[in-house]
């Protein structure tokens, strides 16, 4: 099996560009890349760590979520949020291009990136991170995140696990990350001088916290799409 690679081109003012590739084992689906090195202080598992985090300091001296980011948190330093860009998103599938904010290209590239960074909170979003949909709306991230939980029931169920059909995994899924999220801010605002990456962070965490509480009304909204199941 070949990796998997998801190519990121933001288009800055003028000819200015970043490119980020992640290659990303096809098994555990996890970043093949290093990060930057020297990482900073910031990215240290101990500097604003997680109150729910596994992971002890005496082996993992780093975040592996911080030292994910670490190197497009330091390229856009200087980007201020609002400012529009031209993005570019390759996989091996299919190109994705969209004229939009620092904040929301941000936010979406970093939204895989902590998917497949190793931490154990953010692993269970593996999967969207495979099939990953760049620039996705509230309405599609809702889809693609039930749909992701409720196919993992059924594996669960395969292998002999509790299946959980009602979503309260997924909630409490949802709920860990916005610990995350809350930390990970924590630790950008004394990180960057600019505030793209906070607010892409931001951006992820409104979805974090509204997701429990729209996921059972936008599910309702699209019933009517499965009604030759309901017969």
């Amino acid at each position: 099996m070949k990796s998997k690679n998801i190519k990121y081109i933001f288009n800055l003012e003028g000819e200015n560009k970043e490119v980020f590739l992640l290659e990303l084992d096809p098994v555990s689906l996890e970043m093949i890349a290093p990060a930057i090195t020297p990482l900073p202080e910031w990215a240290r598992l101990g500097h604003h760590q997680c109150p729910h985090c596994p992971l002890k300091i005496d082996e993992n001296p780093y975040c592996p979520l911080a030292a994910s980011i670490s190197g497009v948190v330091k390229q856009f330093q200087h980007i201020i949020s609002y400012d529009e860009i031209f993005l570019q998103v390759e996989t091996d599938e299919r190109m994705t291009s969209q004229k939009t904010t620092t904040q929301r290209a941000l936010s979406s590239f970093m939204g895989v990136v902590m998917a497949v960074s190793g931490c154990p909170h953010t692993s269970f979003f593996k999967p969207m991170a495979r099939f990953h949909l760049p620039l996705a709306s509230e309405e599609e991230t809702i889809y693609r995140s039930t749909s992701m939980y409720l196919l993992a029931q059924y594996f669960r169920l395969r292998e002999g696990f509790e299946p959980d059909v009602s979503l309260a995994g997924l909630d409490n899924i949802y709920k860990n990350i916005q610990i995350i999220n809350s930390s990970i801010i924590d630790r950008l605002r004394g990180a960057s001088k600019a505030d793209s990456s906070a607010n892409a962070i931001i951006i992820l965490d409104m979805y974090a916290r509204i997701m429990p509480y729209v996921i059972e009304d936008a599910l309702e909204d699209i019933r009517y799409l499965f009604a030759p199941y309901l017969r």
